[in-house]
């Protein structure tokens, strides 16, 4: 179960480090007998307990990893959890990291996708291996400029009307999540 020790924490400025490590700073116990994760989700800073509660219980459904990049909208308490609905927690390989800085240091030769509606490659136009990293900004504004300009190359898009700004970030973790595993062949899923 996470811990609540963010709940006493004031806010961090977006994009800040508490720390230098490259460790992430909390990681849930993983269950016995729980196939190893072939994808890793990464929600950067989300600000809406109910999409990340959503996220959880997909990432319990496929098996993925979760990665939580704070500072976070919202502390992570049973009280949070159970507002978001999320009965998963449990089912969730969920590793934590201070900042996105942090993060992106850690996994900078990893195969990541970056999520963003400003660029032009599609989703569905690349290839996902076996523990890939799916990576999505915030609800409101999506991922940081400089990121999306470091890891260009790993920019994509999922296709809607002109005009919309953006999906619902579990939807789109949805979608992409499962492009992944087709591609994959539907890794340790019935």
């Amino acid at each position: 179960m996470p811990s609540s020790s963010s709940a006493s924490r004031p806010p961090r400025k977006s994009g800040s480090c508490s720390t230098k490590s490259l460790k992430p700073r909390w990681r849930a116990r993983r269950r016995k007998g729980r196939a190893k994760a072939v994808l890793n989700i990464v929600l950067v800073e989300p600000e809406i307990p109910q999409n990340t509660g959503n996220v959880a219980r997909t990432c319990a459904c496929i098996g993925a990893r979760l990665h939580l990049v704070e500072p976070m909208g919202f502390a992570v308490t049973q009280r949070n959890l159970a507002r978001a609905g999320c009965d998963y927690w449990d089912d969730v390989d969920i590793v934590r990291w201070s900042c996105a800085d942090e993060f992106f240091e850690a996994h900078a030769a990893d195969e990541l996708h970056l999520f963003t509606g400003h660029v032009q490659a599609s989703y569905a136009s690349v290839s996902y291996g076996r523990d890939a990293y799916l990576v999505f900004g915030r609800e409101s504004r999506g991922l940081d400029q400089a990121v999306m300009q470091r890891f260009a190359s790993a920019c994509v898009r999922i296709p809607m009307r002109e005009g919309m700004r953006s999906l619902n970030l579990s939807n789109s973790v949805a979608i992409a999540a499962y492009e992944a595993l087709r591609q994959q062949g539907w890794p340790n899923m019935a």
